[in-house]
């Protein structure tokens, strides 16, 4: 449940979104994509009011939206180019040869371009990240949502996923949501971050502006320096 959370985020903006577990954050971005309702206040995405719009306004709606799950939850009875090429195909709009051209675009943007006939269950833990940022924009949506992108990597390919997020961001000019518990690398690529406790937003400001908050639950998330359990 989320108490009073006003939150603005800019057009082009890497956002970092951080905080304790179940303090809010999953349901922040269900509220965010339509998925829950609010009961009281105002949603306002890419200019449209989101709580007026129709079922199937909402459908469309939805289509402005990717997103990178903290598993992958990629097909593992797929190949690692059927498995980006999956959002377009379920769209309709595209016939196989452009498929197979964004596909290999994508790929070749996360440099795996020679892995297109490898299945899932052969690729590496980065890999497969890496697999799950070229379906996640493939569509070409204004906003991504990346959840955990980091999650069970070591440091080394942590700090290379985050930079290529970063990197894909920037040439795309998408709006990116991450969540994140690697918080240290999540702040070398982040404009912007919030951070949620007990369902408030209790900070929201630029990233050097998180690094010296003087807010107790700030300064204990990101520095260890506060008294006190989360």
């Amino acid at each position: 449940m989320l108490h009073d959370v006003t939150l603005r985020i800019p057009a082009g903006c890497l956002y970092g979104l951080i905080g304790p577990g179940a303090s809010g954050k999953s349901v922040l971005l269900k509220m965010i994509t339509a998925l829950m309702r609010p009961d009281a206040g105002t949603l306002h995405v890419d200019g449209q009011d989101v709580l007026a719009l129709s079922e199937i306004e909402l459908a469309a709606f939805r289509l402005k939206f990717g997103m990178l799950f903290q598993n992958n939850a990629l097909f593992d009875s797929m190949t690692v180019a059927d498995n980006v090429g999956f959002p377009l195909r379920r769209l309709g709009r595209f016939g196989e040869e452009e498929i197979a051209e964004r596909v290999h675009e994508r790929l070749s943007a996360v440099s795996l371009a020679e892995f297109a006939d490898r299945i899932p269950a052969s690729l590496s833990g980065g890999q497969k990240k890496r697999v799950g940022v070229a379906r996640a924009t493939i569509t070409q949506a204004p906003i991504i949502f990346y959840d955990e992108p980091a999650a069970g990597l070591d440091p080394v390919t942590s700090q290379k996923i985050f930079d290529l997020l970063r990197k894909e961001q920037e040439s795309a000019k998408t709006t990116v949501i991450m969540v994140s518990s690697d918080i240290d690398r999540l702040l070398t690529v982040t404009d912007r971050v919030g951070m949620m406790y007990r369902g408030s937003l209790v900070f929201d400001g630029s990233t050097s502006e998180a690094q010296g908050s003087a807010h107790a639950h700030v300064k204990q998330f990101i520095h260890g320096l506060a008294e006190g359990p989360l």
